[in-house]
């Protein structure tokens, strides 16, 4: 199959807020290739993303995303990684590539899925999708009581576990993050698996991050999720050596394999979280996800979005038995819930699992996205570079 063309259409939220909920806009990605289309999401600013792939040349490491990926062969796997490596080379200096990247990779997936038949886990290898447990996604409220209302909320859906992050969480003190805490675990019960995300909020401050710790040990949190800014591997590790049952967890901000090994081998983490939608798409995820199972570090993905992004984040460890958890979007905003057509509903044991459909095995919702498509067109020196496709079948 020759690539005949990648379409970018920025989607949005009519109101988007200054909250840290990444469901409020996308980039999304369709290729065709010989008749046959895939999709993909970008966890990126849709924005910067489409000026990545349409960029004028600016020198033999800026080349735009486009001239490496357009008229292309996919044929097979080998192909996916060929056209990826040949990205990175010609996009070297062009730093949104990674994520732009991201989205069509994962399209590629799909499209050579769909194209064979096959789902691609199988595709990468694996026997069989192995049921994850979700973890119920959540902000932290605006206060403990909110945030106990959220975890009960949670729990009466049937979630065994979940995570709250983000919010008013390291803004103030140790004593009111605390307050929090106690109020998910309450809210949660006590037999659920309680996780904490500080959205980078420490920095690279490792005894504010310590101060913390006293409370997340008493209400027995599994991890403390990106308390630091990514790349800070020695304050990582510093953290790590000083907590006695939490372990530390990051990762999402890779936006390449190697960042995120570096994290593994020397950051001291326990879980690390990747989302194909920023580290280059599936396939880096996977080299990360049998590093990660070399080193003993349990591989968890990342998705606050759609189900398009939540299925092509489960692939890389769909066939890891002993790797259970899963992030499960569950605040998402009406645009995200709208992508695709169905969804991965939770089975009768309260699992998710990677579909066995071919592809990443969900249909877009072309209708349902119309309302939320934004007309965008850029033009350089009076040539038009890009303007908003037809989203139609």
């Amino acid at each position: 199959m020759k690539i005949d063309s990648v379409d970018l259409f920025y989607l949005r939220m009519p109101e988007v807020l200054d909250i840290g909920d990444g469901s409020q806009d996308m980039l999304l990605v369709r290729v065709a290739a010989d008749g046959n289309i895939g999709w993909g999401e970008c966890e990126a600013s849709p924005l910067t993303s489409i000026a990545s792939f349409v960029t004028p040349l600016s020198h033999s490491a800026c080349h735009p995303v486009a001239d490496s990926v357009i008229g292309e062969r996919l044929d097979s796997v080998a192909d996916i990684g060929r056209i990826s490596a040949k990205v990175r080379a010609c996009s070297l200096d062009l730093l949104q590539a990674e994520h732009t990247l991201s989205g069509i990779e994962i399209a590629l997936w799909d499209l050579l899925g769909r194209a064979q038949q096959r789902p691609v886990w199988h595709l990468l290898g694996y026997q069989r999708s192995y049921p994850k447990t979700p973890y119920a996604s959540s902000l932290f409220g605006d206060d403990p009581q909110q945030t106990l209302e959220k975890a009960a909320a949670v729990r009466k859906l049937g979630y065994r576990a979940a995570k709250f992050g983000w919010g008013p969480y390291g803004t103030s003190t140790a004593a009111a993050d605390a307050d929090q805490v106690h109020a998910a675990r309450e809210g949660l019960g006590d037999e659920g698996v309680l996780l904490v995300d500080a959205g980078t909020v420490f920095g690279e401050d490792v005894e504010a991050a310590a101060l913390r710790l006293p409370a997340l040990e008493q209400a027995r949190v599994t991890w403390l999720e990106e308390p630091f800014i990514s790349g800070a591997l020695a304050t990582y590790k510093a953290l790590a050596d000083r907590s006695s049952t939490v372990r530390m967890a990051g990762g999402e901000g890779a936006h390449n394999a190697l960042m995120a090994e570096h994290l593994i081998d020397y950051g001291g983490i326990g879980f690390v979280q990747i989302d194909t939608g920023r580290i280059g798409g599936i396939g880096d995820a996977l080299r990360v996800a049998r590093h990660a199972s070399t080193a003993g570090v349990t591989f968890v993905n990342h998705t606050f979005t759609s189900h398009l992004a939540l299925s092509a984040s489960l692939q890389p460890f769909a066939g890891m038995e002993s790797d259970v958890l899963c992030e499960y979007p569950v605040e998402a905003k009406s645009l995200a819930r709208e992508v695709s057509t169905d969804h991965l509903e939770l089975d009768e044991n309260g699992c998710v699992a990677a579909p066995d459909a071919p592809g990443l095995g969900l249909d877009i919702n072309l209708d349902a996205l119309q309302k939320y498509l934004v007309d965008v067109e850029i033009t350089v020196a009076g040539r038009t570079l890009y303007k908003t496709p037809q989203l139609r079948a």
